[in-house]
C-alpha cells in the first residue's frame, strides 16, 4: 500500500470530523436517538447531569455501544472511509476534502477560543 503524507493527513482530518459528527454534534442527534437512550439525574449541585446509554436489544444495544464510544466510532469511521478511498476514489475524495477542511477548522476554532477565553 501507498499512501501520500497529505492523502494520510486528509484521511485522518476527515475521520476526526466523521467520528465527531457522529458522536457529538447536534445535527446527528436524531441518529444517536435511535441507538441511545438519555438519562437525566439531578447532580450534587442540583444541576442537571444527562447521561446517554445505549438502547436494550442486539441491534440497538450494539450500536449505542459503538456510537457512546468516541474511539470505537472512530476506527470504524476511519475503516470506512479508507475503503471507500481505495474501492471507490471519485466518490469519496470530495467527500473526504470536504470533511478534512471542516476538521481543520474545527480544531482551529477550538484553538482560537481556548487563547481568546483563557487569558
Amino acid at each position: 500500500m501507498n499512501i501520500e503524507w497529505m492523502e494520510l493527513l486528509l484521511l485522518v482530518l476527515a475521520t476526526f470530523r466523521l467520528t465527531r459528527l457522529l458522536v457529538f454534534d447536534r445535527i446527528t442527534e436524531f441518529l444517536r436517538r435511535i441507538v441511545l437512550d438519555e438519562i437525566i439525574e439531578k447532580g450534587e449541585e442540583g444541576t442537571d447531569e444527562i447521561y446517554y446509554v445505549p438502547k436494550s436489544g442486539k441491534v440497538r444495544g450494539f450500536f449505542g455501544e459503538l456510537i457512546s464510544c468516541y474511539w470505537c466510532t472512530g476506527i470504524w469511521c476511519a475503516a470506512f472511509l479508507v475503503l471507500l478511498y481505495y474501492f471507490l476514489p471519485a466518490i469519496c475524495s470530495p467527500l473526504v476534502l470536504i470533511l478534512a477542511i471542516a476538521g481543520a477548522a474545527s480544531i482551529i476554532e477550538a484553538v482560537v477560543q481556548r487563547v481568546a477565553y483563557n487569558h
